[in-house]
């Protein structure tokens, strides 16, 4: 399964947030839409980095609540990784795995034009090997 696939079951909505916005804003931005990170772009389009909660919740450990004035460009991830439309679910997979990443911004052409999460990956899995096993079970049930 590729990436596009994903994004047709979920769509392509990004939330995002310009470099200049405040850590309390930034919080808002994350409880309004229930989600775990958003983009920092100055457009919609390109990416200056991602903000995650865990960045929020290690930082205001660290900086208190001063940090909530501060923009979300001190908390950033500045270097994204990030996959296209036709990456591999499972290349994905590992690579979230490996580099403890949860969310991952998908590019094309230079431009933003989804988002996965960890969560959306092990769903896709979990459904592909599903109808894997539906297949299976029918073979060997002789529905073939």
């Amino acid at each position: 399964m590729r990436i596009a696939e994903i994004l047709r079951n979920k769509g392509t909505a990004v939330a995002t947030v310009p470099p200049g916005t405040t850590v309390r804003a930034l919080l808002g931005v994350l409880a309004e839409h229930n989600i775990g990170a958003v983009v920092v772009s100055p457009d919609g389009a390109a990416i200056d980095g991602i903000v995650s909660e865990r960045d929020v919740v290690r930082r205001l450990h660290a900086d208190g609540a001063d940090l909530l004035d501060r923009p979300v460009t001190d908390i950033m991830t500045a270097q994204v990784r990030t996959c296209g439309p036709d990456d591999h679910v499972s290349s994905l997979r590992h690579v979230m795995t490996e580099r403890r990443i949860r969310h991952m911004p998908v590019v094309q052409q230079d431009r933003l034009v989804g988002i996965v999460s960890i969560g959306d990956v092990v769903k896709s899995e979990i459904t592909e090997l599903a109808e894997e096993r539906g297949h299976l079970v029918d073979y060997l049930q002789g529905r073939y």
